[in-house]
């Protein structure tokens, strides 16, 4: 008669609402933490994909470089499978003209 479960429970009424205020505290404490982790997880999604994107023009920017470098490479080896005895007579040539112009400014002094 006065509202308490009936059988083998032993649950007093007030008994029974402590353990289900209780529980209902830990599920608000459980829902705000799987909250906080979902948006935590969109927030690194977000991110992901930002980064994926950075990372796929990088790529693009590389390979265009990469291009480039190899042209020039391509005409730095032609260049050099010509006459070996005409370059080394232009840095020879070079040479002298930086010690002389060297040379001169010292005399100047």
């Amino acid at each position: 008669g006065d509202g308490a479960p009936a059988g083998n429970y032993g649950y007093t009424s007030s008994g029974y609402s402590v353990y289900e205020e209780e529980n209902d505290r830990l599920t608000e404490s459980l829902r705000t933490k799987v909250s906080a982790i979902k948006s935590l997880s969109i927030e690194i999604g977000t991110e992901v994909k930002n980064q994926n994107k950075m990372l796929s023009e990088m790529e693009n920017d590389f390979d265009s470089t990469g291009g480039l470098l190899g042209a020039t490479m391509g005409r730095l080896r032609t260049l050099s499978r010509g006459s070996q005895t005409k370059l080394l007579c232009y840095m020879m040539l070079f040479s002298l003209f930086v010690f002389f112009v060297i040379y001169w400014i010292i005399k100047l002094r």
